[in-house]
């Protein structure tokens, strides 16, 4: 552990605010390298983040100090192998491209207008929870069948589950507030749930796993696309100009920042990897962030260019066996979002530059912008 001397120097405050310039050293130097702030192995290197992700056998989710499983339970985001398949695959069917598109849509669209339509007139407004968060819960809820669920209660639930996720990472205890917020959803979804091959328990869990994923990834998928094109006024006119740019941007911005910027892995026997022995049952946390600024692969890997061709080689939706099941629609909500505010929001400009932070789950406290 003593061979890791920028590992050993790294902060959480490093990691919550502005993660990125130590990670460039420590992906320079120690690919692999110890944390003792985290207790645990930590991966910068994106083809060594791609080769974890594509080895189940060697670096699994299967431990129970999963951060999310001590929050949500077993499901198919802690399993490898056969077990993994029977929690994913019935949920998994709903999410294809194909269904995705035919099923969620109209709704997509429907709900953005409708949230722009409740703030388009005051020519500002909070675009983080006005519309990036309203609009996932809305989709995560048809997708699970609690459309009739308050949007207020289901984003308290979520808040209270992303911030026990986060205490977890930080090295505490669950939270309260997160166990009862996993209650509160067991108790709703329980009765409309009836999932071929998982009992109610397990069902109740990947709901949450979808919930939890649904809302956070993608408020943060479609703030970070806000924040990125609001606080790049050059890159914001090549889109404006030129609309099929946007897939790309939005792609980019994945990159520079994705919404989740870590995920953990346990390793199931002793094992060199990148310079580094790592013992059996040891936590191997792999910076997607880090992945993404790669320099061996990312020309220019701290700028944000919307017509960068290599852009949708980002890890943002993870890799392997256990790739985002929610990608499809998140791309939709978002391309679909950020479209429709540039369309009826002439002159958008942000306000205010509160860049994207957080330990996990990084994206803008605020997107405060005016028109």
């Amino acid at each position: 552990m003593n061979d890791f001397p920028v590992g050993a120097s790294v902060t959480l405050v490093d990691l919550e605010k502005d993660p990125h310039p130590i990670l460039a050293r420590l992906r320079e130097c120690e690919p692999v390298s110890w944390l003792p702030a985290l207790g645990a192995w930590l991966v910068t290197s994106r083809e060594l983040v791609l080769e974890a992700m594509r080895d189940a056998e060697t670096f699994t989710v299967d431990d129970p100090r999963f951060s999310t499983g001590r929050v949500v339970g077993t499901s198919m985001l802690t399993l490898d192998g056969t077990e993994h398949a029977r929690h994913r695959d019935p949920f998994a069917r709903d999410f294809r491209l194909d269904a995705v598109r035919e099923r969620f849509t109209t709704l997509v669209e429907d709900e953005t207008n409708r949230l722009i339509d409740g703030f388009a007139a005051d020519g500002r407004a909070e675009l983080r929870r006005a519309l990036a968060g309203p609009l996932a819960v809305a989709s995560t809820a048809f997708a699970l069948g609690l459309d009739r669920t308050d949007a207020t209660e289901m984003l308290g639930w979520y808040d209270a589950m992303v911030t026990s996720v986060n205490a977890i990472t930080a090295g505490d205890s669950p939270t309260q507030a997160g166990r009862a917020a996993f209650a509160a959803l067991h108790e709703r979804v329980a009765p409309s749930l009836d999932v071929h091959g998982l009992d109610l328990g397990e069902a109740v869990s990947n709901a949450a796993v979808i919930l939890f994923g649904g809302i956070e990834t993608t408020e943060g998928m479609i703030a970070n696309a806000l924040y990125h094109l609001l606080s790049h006024p050059h890159q914001l006119a090549l889109v404006q100009a030129d609309r099929a740019l946007l897939p790309n941007a939005i792609e980019e911005s994945l990159r520079l920042e994705p919404a989740a910027a870590v995920i953990d892995r346990y390793s199931t026997r002793d094992v060199d990897f990148g310079g580094a022995h790592i013992g059996t049952r040891e936590q191997v946390t792999l910076s997607l962030a880090a992945a993404n600024r790669d320099p061996a692969f990312f020309a220019r890997p701290d700028e944000y260019d919307v017509t960068r061709e290599s852009a949708r080689h980002h890890v943002a939706f993870a890799h392997g066996p256990h790739v985002c099941i929610g990608m499809h629609l998140a791309r939709l909500e978002a391309r679909t979002a950020v479209a429709r505010v540039l369309d009826r929001l002439p002159g958008l400009r942000l306000m205010h530059d509160d860049p994207p932070r957080g330990l996990v789950f990084r994206k803008p406290p605020r997107v405060d912008a005016a028109w």
